[in-house]
């Protein structure tokens, strides 16, 4: 969440921040209900018999808020020093919800203030994982990357192996899904550690030597973790290509096609173009037969129909030969066009040139024609084929332009249109 999200947000209650037992469920039943009107910033507003201390705190929240908002980061690294003084107050909870606040306000200056160091990164993070528990993973999370951004990849291994291993009271739904989180990303790191030791060296011949054992304790150690991960819900592209590019180093197909097919067709995942991607490319490298392609990518086409891979799966359908596959991929490419990011495309009118082509050779071709522009025949020339298209198709790609000259008669017969390269010579004469 951004910082000026954090600076704005109504503190959570107490209770809420600091129990890491509780559930949603839980919080609905207690019918509370914030409401939707902006309220005061409440460390911010002066409160009746304020002592000393809150007074000083409210007025350097004040001051640090400021110097945020304008991006001056070593006047709010000062202010900062003082306010940790909040983690001492108790009174209320305050100190509950100010170590959330103290975490988002000192990780922003720490990452733009220009004379930050890693030691003063460690020396942070170390000291707010400490002073609560509700956010322990997550700060251990973030303190991970900041070691990466120092390219310290042990160490950041370190920070979440003994963040997986943390536990506090009884663990509840929140805690356990952090913990696989945590768990996932240090086995990425494992992996990144394989392919540190794949890249720098070629011979692997010898399974008993140091190297190909270091490597194998990496791809067993990785492969622990990224399995955990799988078995939740949710949206893991870069574990789902880490481990599925071990498992095809070392020969494990099976295992590849069965993850990335459950990846692509589990409905408990959400709907994922990716996910079928993957599974797409995949198979396409094992040379995986036509019509098995074509379904995959059937899939894709029902989620993104304007997918680059679209125009793979248009040359699939054609080439099967089938009268439907050849309706199809007619139906795909137009649905292509529809889509502005295609509009001046040449391999996809090319494309859609030799699905008329061939759509011709039948008897009923113009009612198949007919049948899809039906539904476009309203918008689709305001698209593609009006005066101002001509011109720039005549200046930019004139290849295009007598594409779509040649395809605009078929496309939308018996309309009057101003696409051609006679218009643009008529214009240029005006």
């Amino acid at each position: 969440m951004p910082i000026m999200d954090h600076l704005e947000r109504e503190p959570e209650s107490p209770e809420d921040l600091e129990d890491d037992n509780g559930s949603d469920e839980d919080n609905f039943s207690t019918g509370k209900k914030k409401s939707a009107l902006p309220l005061v910033h409440p460390e911010c507003e002066k409160i009746p018999k304020e002592f000393g201390f809150h007074q000083s705190t409210r007025v350097c929240l004040q001051h640090v808020r400021e110097a945020l908002l304008h991006h001056r980061w070593q006047e709010a690294a000062e202010y900062m020093a003082c306010y940790p003084q909040m983690l001492e107050n108790t009174t209320n909870g305050t100190a509950r919800w100010v170590k959330e606040r103290l975490w988002r306000f000192s990780a922003e200056i720490l990452h733009h203030h220009p004379n930050s160091k890693m030691e003063d990164y460690n020396n942070i993070y170390e000291r707010l994982k400490h002073s609560g528990f509700r956010h322990y993973m997550m700060i251990s999370l973030e303190h991970a990357f900041h070691i990466l951004l120092h390219g310290d990849i042990k160490d950041a291994k370190h920070q979440l192996s003994a963040a997986e291993s943390w536990r506090y009271g009884k663990e509840s739904a929140a805690q356990y899904q952090k913990t696989k989180l945590v768990q996932a990303y240090r086995g990425l790191l494992d992996y990144i550690m394989w392919c540190d030791i794949k890249s720098t060296h070629t011979n692997f011949d010898d399974p008993d030597s140091t190297l190909s054992k270091n490597m194998h304790n990496s791809f067993r150690s990785a492969s622990v973790s990224l399995q955990e991960i799988l078995k939740t819900p949710g949206v893991w592209d870069t574990f789902i290509l880490s481990y599925t590019e071990m498992l095809e180093f070392y020969g494990d197909h099976k295992e590849v096609l069965k993850i990335l097919s459950d990846y692509a067709y589990d409905d408990t995942f959400p709907p994922n173009p990716n996910a079928h991607v993957y599974l797409y490319q995949y198979m396409k490298r094992q040379e995986t037969p036509e019509k098995k392609l074509m379904k995959v990518l059937k899939h894709l086409h029902a989620l993104v129909p304007s997918h680059e891979l679209m125009l793979e799966y248009s040359a699939l359908l054609l080439q099967s030969g089938e009268k439907s596959d050849i309706q199809k991929a007619l139906a795909v490419v137009l649905e292509m066009l529809d889509f502005t990011c295609w509009r001046t495309n040449l391999d996809v009118w090319k494309r859609l040139r030799d699905i008329v082509k061939t759509i011709e050779l039948s008897e009923n071709w113009k009612d198949v024609v007919s049948e899809q522009m039906a539904v476009r025949k309203g918008w689709w020339p305001q698209l593609h084929f009006t005066s101002p298209h001509a011109s720039r198709d005549c200046e930019e790609n004139p290849e295009l332009l007598e594409l779509k000259s040649s395809l605009m008669v078929i496309l939308c017969p018996g309309v009057n249109l101003r696409y051609s390269a006679r218009q643009v010579n008529r214009t240029m004469e005006t």
